[in-house]
């Protein structure tokens, strides 16, 4: 399993947030730039960006971003309020390996597949749910879409992976978390990557046992020190041991 540790920058800062609320938050006294180096001197082979700036609605922070790709050193995937082709393009020619769609996929489904098509294995598309439907615009507009079958409306698309973040875990128990999650791996037809439910070393071992899950994302955790990542790294390398067969 590909473990992707996480920033998510607003106004420059390392931030976390809870439940997406983007007035209140919780901000790391860290360098970005360092702490990007850090992952990948660590062992991180893809390292997860967010742009907050973007999500809002404010110029994006692509004087940062492009620091980020120069001091990373290995591929970013990135997102946050890309809603464009103009903006897939800007930001692949800048050396981003993956761009991050949820909204344009929600509100223009065919533009999202026309990008996928266009940039093969190089679009995630993010698929945010709360209370059993897709959210958009940075988790502050419900769709009528069921999460099952707007991914399946995307099954015949290259995409490189869908990301799938359930809104509720920051408040939810892990369990329904994991179930939403492996429901949604078990239908897609690309290999899907987990947001929002590695909070210690314990989640990355439950999740490498779900089918199709083929990455994780880990932010706070290694911010608050709950996760080390060269340990987080080397357990979710870790090949799969056989598990016995419920009687």
């Amino acid at each position: 399993m590909q473990l992707f540790p996480t920033i998510e920058v607003q106004n420059g800062k390392p931030v976390s947030l809870v439940r997406g609320r983007l007035d209140e938050p919780q901000i790391w006294p860290v360098d970005p730039v360092e702490t990007v180096r850090g992952f990948a001197r660590a062992g991180a082979a893809w390292i997860h960006v967010t742009d907050l700036d973007a999500v809002e609605g404010k110029p994006p922070q692509d004087d940062l971003l492009r620091e980020l790709v120069l001091a990373a050193e290995v591929p970013l995937q990135v997102g946050g309020g890309i809603r464009s082709r103009e903006r897939v393009a800007h930001l692949l020619d800048m050396g981003v390996g993956r761009v991050v769609l949820g909204t344009v996929a929600v509100g223009y489904p065919d533009l999202l597949k026309e990008m996928a098509r266009y940039h093969p294995d190089q679009i995630v598309l993010a698929v945010d749910v709360f209370e059993g439907r897709v959210m958009s615009k940075g988790w502050r507009e419900t769709s009528a879409y069921d999460p099952g079958d707007f991914i399946d409306w995307f099954k015949d698309d290259p995409l490189a992976a869908i990301m799938v973040t359930d809104i509720d875990s920051d408040i939810s128990d892990a369990e329904a978390s994991l179930a939403l999650v492996s429901d949604l791996a078990g239908r897609s037809r690309h290999p899907v990557i987990a947001s929002g439910l590695v909070r210690t070393l314990d989640d990355v071992a439950r999740l490498k046992y779900v089918r199709n899950v083929a990455g994780a994302l880990v932010g706070r955790a290694l911010f608050n020190d709950s996760i080390e990542l060269r340990a987080a790294l080397a357990l979710a390398a870790q090949p799969l041991e056989e598990v016995a067969a419920f009687l």
